[in-house]
């Protein structure tokens, strides 16, 4: 559903007013509209401290007659983020049709805040292995099967394939058909000990031969569940694989509630240099699963609300969702 100009101007006066209040200098400059929230560009003026704006998070929030407002700066400006109160689906097969000529084992998140599609290329030097967190309810597995899915829709089978592990059974579950899909789902810790062996001894073979194809993506629910059972011997084999598996080809995909060090291991949590995180239950579980002490993921609104942080920079974006009769679509036709 469109936003109308109208309330557009009525909630930048309501911010100018309260910041007028407050005797902060600063007026709407600009802004955007996604399907899932909309965001006020404020230039302040010189000397105006950033600090002080963040402070008014919760009186800009009851101002605006919305549960919260995140505040942050971008560049020279600061931005002022609220949640659509009737946000609209944002779905995969949408984004395809307006994408050509995307790089190999490259695969969509979905829409910044800006409103253009975003994208993750794994093999690039500054991602290798992507977390994703968040509480039930976030949409972190959702994101997980767009993002699988995606690297199966543009790459062929010979150039990309997929190891699935998943403990319940249940999270990638509509993703074991595609060719991509090697052995069908993992779900055992007998089983995903040998399949995670294999795969360091995959890579051992690469390094001898300086090889990299085809890309392995291992994509793995309830990291912290499979780790906690599985004990030492399997999350070894994931830190070996975190540590040098980007050079030879292979990219770990992981989900999980908690990415603290105490769960999945300091060594592995350090080794995802990209972290897709969704709506946590507190500020210190934002900072568990962010790295970065402001992140503002707390706030976050569920159902396919993130963040996307890397090398210190963080980007909300909406999920992109695929429903799982197009995904059964897929399958058959890859």
């Amino acid at each position: 559903m469109a936003i109308s100009r109208r309330l557009l101007e009525v909630q930048s006066n309501r911010i100018e007013a309260l910041l007028a209040h407050h005797k902060v200098k600063a007026y709407i400059c600009g802004g955007s509209v996604t399907p899932r929230a909309v965001r006020f560009e404020l230039l302040p003026s010189l000397g105006t401290k950033v600090s002080k704006i963040r402070s008014l998070a919760e009186e800009m929030a009851m101002t605006l007659g919305c549960r919260h407002a995140r505040i942050y700066r971008r560049n020279d400006r600061i931005c002022i983020e609220i949640a659509r109160t009737k946000p609209a689906p944002l779905l995969l097969m949408d984004l395809y049709a307006d994408l050509v000529d995307v790089p190999p084992a490259t695969a969509i998140l979905g829409m910044d805040d800006s409103g253009q599609p975003l994208l993750v290329r794994l093999s690039a030097p500054n991602v290798a292995h992507i977390l994703i967190a968040g509480t039930t309810g976030s949409g972190k597995t959702a994101l997980a099967r767009t993002l699988l899915s995606s690297l199966a829709y543009f790459n062929r089978p010979m150039d990309l394939q997929l190891t699935l592990i998943d403990p319940k059974g249940r999270g990638f579950a509509p993703l074991a058909d595609f060719s991509h899909a090697q052995g069908g789902i993992v779900s055992s810790i007998t089983e995903a000990k040998e399949r995670l062996m294999a795969l360091v001894s995959e890579m051992e073979r690469r390094d001898r031969n300086n090889s990299a194809k085809p890309t392995l993506v291992v994509a793995i629910d309830e990291l912290a569940d499979l780790i906690q059972v599985g004990g030492a011997p399997i999350q070894a084999l994931l830190t070996r694989l975190t540590q040098r598996g980007r050079e030879a080809g292979i990219h770990i995909v992981a989900c999980t509630q908690k990415p603290t060090s105490a769960l999945i291991g300091g060594a592995i949590k350090a080794n995802f240099p990209v972290r897709l995180v969704g709506a946590v239950a507190s500020r210190d579980e934002a900072r568990y699963a962010t790295g970065l002490k402001d992140s503002g993921a707390e706030k976050l609104a569920g159902r396919g609300d993130f963040l996307l942080i890397t090398q210190g920079e963080c980007v909300r974006f909406q999920a992109a969702w695929i429903e799982p009769s197009k995904l059964s679509t897929l399958a058959r036709n890859s």
